[in-house]
Formats: structure tokens, sequence, C-alpha cells
């Protein structure tokens, strides 16, 4: 298998439109004035990802003072979103993938380790994308816990 593209600082972030949690679509391009931290993990409702998205629900105030907005994606349907959402009352929006299409852009799809083996599956990322839509910041097999506080600390947010 090839090597999954890898998104560089100031590389123009791939644009999409998907279905949301709640069934209405999202548009990269609808949030261009803001900054967007994107993030791709594997499986809602899994421990590690819930452990995650939790981090990202009660960061997501000082996110949004600071000007960001937090989308996730992962290649859930919608509708297992919408449990995830209403399980773990998250607050921002979920994005479904589910033909990968758009993680691969991003490189967040493809080859990785797992309990010591090659797999082929979601690589748990996050970008953040400035308000021109160009990636500032492009982090890969970052780990569910306690990424949400390095992340804010690497972008000065207390």
């Amino acid at each position: 298998m090839n090597e999954p593209v890898r998104l560089a600082p100031g590389d123009e972030a791939p644009d999409f439109t998907l279905t949301t949690d709640t069934g209405d679509t999202l548009a990269l391009k609808e949030l261009r004035g803001k900054r967007v931290v994107l993030y791709a993990y594997p499986a809602a409702m899994t421990p590690g990802c819930t452990t995650q998205a939790c981090d990202f629900r009660d960061s997501l105030a000082s996110l949004q003072a600071a000007g960001y907005e937090v989308v996730g994606i992962s290649p859930d349907k919608p509708a297992k979103l919408a449990q995830f959402r209403e399980r773990d009352a998250l607050t921002f929006p979920l994005v479904s993938d589910p033909d990968r299409s758009v993680l691969t852009a991003y490189g967040a799809y493809g080859e990785k380790q797992m309990y010591g083996k090659t797999v082929t599956g979601v690589i748990r990322s996050t970008f953040v994308i400035d308000e021109q839509g160009r990636v500032d910041r492009a982090l890969y097999n970052v780990k569910a816990t306690g990424h949400v506080a390095k992340l804010r600390r690497d972008l000065g947010i207390d």
C-alpha cells in the first residue's frame, strides 16, 4: 500500500461537504473566516474516541473563546454519530465520511500499527485550519488521552 498523503503547514485544507450527526451537511468552506480544529477518530463510542471527544467537549468553551470551531470526523454513519452525541452530550458537529475519501485526502486513513500488527484504518489525527482554509498544524498518530490539553498548550489557550 502507498504511504498516505501527509499534509503540512501552509497546504490548502482539502474541502469537503459531509453529513453531520444531525443529518444536515457541513462544508469546510462554510467555516472560512474561522479557525477550525478538525479531528479524525476511528470509531464513535469506543473508549479512546469517547475520551478524546469528551476532552474536546470539556475544552470547547476555551477553544471557541480563542476563535476555534471543533469538528470531529469518522467513517461512522450519521445515526451512530447522533447516538454518540446524545450519549456523551457532545456540543460540536460530528461528520460522517463513510467512504473515507476525506480522511484519505487528509492523510488520516491508511496503514497504522495496532497491537503490534499493521492494519489499515483511521489514523487518529488533528488538523488546525486557519481562517483562509490553510493547514496551520497537521498532527498524526495523536494519543486519545491528553491530546486536547497538549493542543491547547501548543495553541496558547488556557
